[in-house]
């Protein structure tokens, strides 16, 4: 683990961890003996964070030199929490993981009165039944959409029918209680939506289809919400 990354991990843990933070647990989130947790303390002071105690007492994040305050009007900060903690309800692990992590840092670069109504929000998110998680590394399958990789994995449908496909991955939609992939079907030449829950053994090739997700994916949308008519939101 590089230096930059672990003063980022500190971070991190600063901001997250209920404080005063003792060394002990800093030392545990970033993996490091406590004698360089305290060497890691000083480096992080040096560059301008506020952190207030010392060894025996914890430590608290006072203010991140580098984040400035954040400026959101109430009901925009009302939103972006409900929408995190919605991710955080209905993503696949590592997309919730990164909601949570998100909820953190945005506490971190809000003003006290802002930290404070975002940490007791009036809204939150929950689902009695979330969507069923998928079989396959999605964070993977994002990279692929981003960098416009063909993709192959094994799909089984509703009829428990099996295939092999090969698609041009467009982007990832939950469909009520099922997240899929939007994709362009070389089988079947034309546009398909997978359950990730029913897909497996994914493998990105080296095959590019840049730069054509774009417009292909805007086609497919405007196809759902013609279809959908005002069923569809989407933004």
């Amino acid at each position: 683990m590089s230096h930059t990354h672990r003063l980022f991990q500190l971070m991190q843990a600063l901001r997250s961890l209920p404080a005063p933070v003792t060394a002990q647990q800093l030392a545990e989130a970033t993996g490091v003996s406590p004698r360089t947790l305290y060497r890691d303390i000083d480096t992080m002071r040096e560059l301008g964070a506020m952190i207030d105690g010392e060894a025996g007492f914890g430590y608290t994040l006072i203010e991140d030199a580098h984040l400035p305050p954040l400026g959101f009007k109430d009901d925009e900060l009302e939103a972006l929490v409900l929408g995190l903690r919605e991710v955080a309800a209905v993503g696949d692990p590592p997309l919730a993981n990164a909601a949570r992590s998100a909820l953190t840092k945005l506490r971190a670069r809000l003003p006290e009165r802002q930290a404070h109504r975002l940490r007791h929000s009036v809204l939150v998110a929950h689902r009695f039944h979330p969507p069923a998680l998928p079989k396959i590394d999605s964070g993977i399958l994002r990279e692929a959409c981003w960098e416009e990789r063909i993709v192959g994995f094994h799909y089984t449908d509703k009829q428990g029918a099996s295939t092999q496909r090969e698609v041009k991955p467009l982007s990832i939609m939950l469909f009520d209680q099922s997240p899929c992939l939007l994709a362009w079907c070389l089988k079947r030449n034309d546009y398909r939506a997978f359950r990730l829950d029913r897909m497996s053994d994914l493998r990105v090739t080296d095959r590019s289809f840049r730069p054509a997700r774009v417009p292909l994916l805007k086609t497919y949308l405007d196809a759902l919400n013609e279809a959908a008519g005002d069923r569809l939101v989407r933004f």
